[in-house]
């Protein structure tokens, strides 16, 4: 367990430093366009290149040494933040040298991920892997929370070159914890020697893994469908806030859910979820469902403060309570392919969200709710008319909807009694 907590802390340091450049680099990158499109392209730039490279990032880290696998990743990172550094005293860095960047650290992501998380069962006890999954997520979580406002006062005292030369600092800290320790080695089946000569046949197998295993099957569906709306609720919550409310308000409010992400977080790490753990998930999910739904219901500051906060506290117990159920059911030496495979496709529904929101909004949900839309006699008059509210009545369809699927993935047993049905592997 010291060895997880090494490593656990290492990482959180890690990514709070990448956060730290991330923001800097979205900041510079949109002073110099002043274009939200090409800055929603970076964001796509920033998760397409991993989504597809994920198949063969988990067929080579259950190849690999997860350690290595991680050093790899991270000295890569390290490797773009120096050369990011001497454009920027050069005065040579360009726009198209940010889509390069982030493209390329979504790469070396697609690896460092599933082996961290792959390396988990291997150095934690199975009775406490919950409340590692928890510990992970609380570092994701501190890393959103404090690296925003971190960065915002380290651009104005160092500028976006002592931002990075922090990050490089971090980034050597981080690579030392993972240098210092060592892992087991993952136990690996017996396999022949042409399926060991298939790199795509290996890729292929999280996918196969998962499919023949009908309670994951269910259980990665439902999260896809989670995250297509995530990625709608992502778009456009800005736009429904900013209808009401100062970019102050918007500010103060998305503080508000990052201290409740933190904090549930912490719970999970504390608490460790329930028993059954996929209580936890459909529990929290239900809850996550409702305070969406509450967006949509009023323009208030204090209704939005508290849904961003219990939306946000219940996302890591969600995540913590999934990923302890995989880690004990999904044998080590394949770990890194199944979780490739859950990223790519989970990953992958979310910039699908984003895709959908804009239409959506504008051309759809919004005229029904104008001023003289054809729902304003109806629906308006609970919700509201005007600008925004058609984003409001577009959050509680979904949501209605999202319900109504999270219910009905309830009855299904194979994934209600996922936890009994298949033996755990470790």
């Amino acid at each position: 367990m010291h060895v997880f907590l090494l490593v656990w802390f290492g990482q959180l340091v890690s990514l709070t430093g990448s956060g730290l450049t991330s923001f800097a680099l979205g900041v510079w990158f949109y002073q110099r366009t002043g274009s939200v499109t090409q800055f929603s392209l970076i964001l796509l730039s920033a998760m397409l290149p991993g989504i597809l490279i994920s198949p063969i990032a988990g067929a080579l880290v259950d190849r690999w040494n997860r350690r290595w696998c991680m050093i790899l990743a991270d000295s890569s990172a390290g490797v773009i933040t120096v050369a990011i550094a001497l454009l920027l005293a050069t005065d040579s860095l360009e726009i198209w040298h940010i889509y390069l960047v982030v493209s390329l650290s979504s790469v070396f992501k697609a690896f460092q991920l599933p082996a961290y998380t792959a390396s988990t069962s291997m150095l934690v006890p199975k009775e406490h892997l919950p409340r590692a999954s928890g510990m992970v997520q609380s570092a994701e979580a501190c890393a959103q929370l404090i690296s925003p406002l971190l960065a915002g006062v380290l651009l104005g005292i160092v500028q976006l070159t002592g931002v990075i030369f922090i990050d490089f600092v971090i980034f050597l800290f981080a690579l030392t914890t993972l240098l210092l320790v060592r892992f087991p080695n993952a136990k690996t089946a017996a396999v022949s020697e042409d399926e060991k000569s298939s790199l795509w046949r290996e890729a292929t197998y999280g996918w196969t893994y998962i499919v023949v295993r009908p309670g994951l099957l269910m259980l990665l569906i439902l999260f896809a469908t989670c995250n297509f709306v995530l990625g709608i609720v992502v778009v456009l919550f800005t736009p429904l806030v900013l209808t009401f409310a100062s970019v102050t308000v918007l500010g103060t409010i998305q503080s508000i859910g990052g201290a409740g992400m933190l904090l549930g977080s912490l719970a999970m790490s504390i608490w460790g979820g329930p028993r059954p753990l996929i209580h936890g998930v459909f529990g929290f999910a239900i809850l996550n469902n409702l305070c969406v739904l509450a967006f949509g219901l009023r323009t208030s500051f204090a209704l939005f403060a508290l849904a961003n906060f219990l939306f946000f506290f219940s996302l890591p117990i969600i995540n913590g309570c999934c990923d302890a159920i995989l880690l004990r059911k999904v044998a080590p030496d394949v770990q890194g392919r199944v979780f490739a495979a859950i990223n790519m496709i989970c990953w992958s529904c979310i910039p699908l969200g984003f895709v959908v929101a804009g239409p959506l909004a504008e051309r759809i949900f919004e005229p029904l709710m104008a001023k003289n839309g054809l729902f304003a006699g109806s629906i308006g008059q609970i919700i509201g008319v005007g600008p925004g509210r058609g984003i409001g009545l577009l959050f509680i369809v979904m949501e209605v909807l999202l319900t109504l699927v999270t219910v009905a993935a309830y009855q299904y047993p194979r994934l209600r009694l996922v936890e009994d049905e298949l033996p755990d592997v470790i």
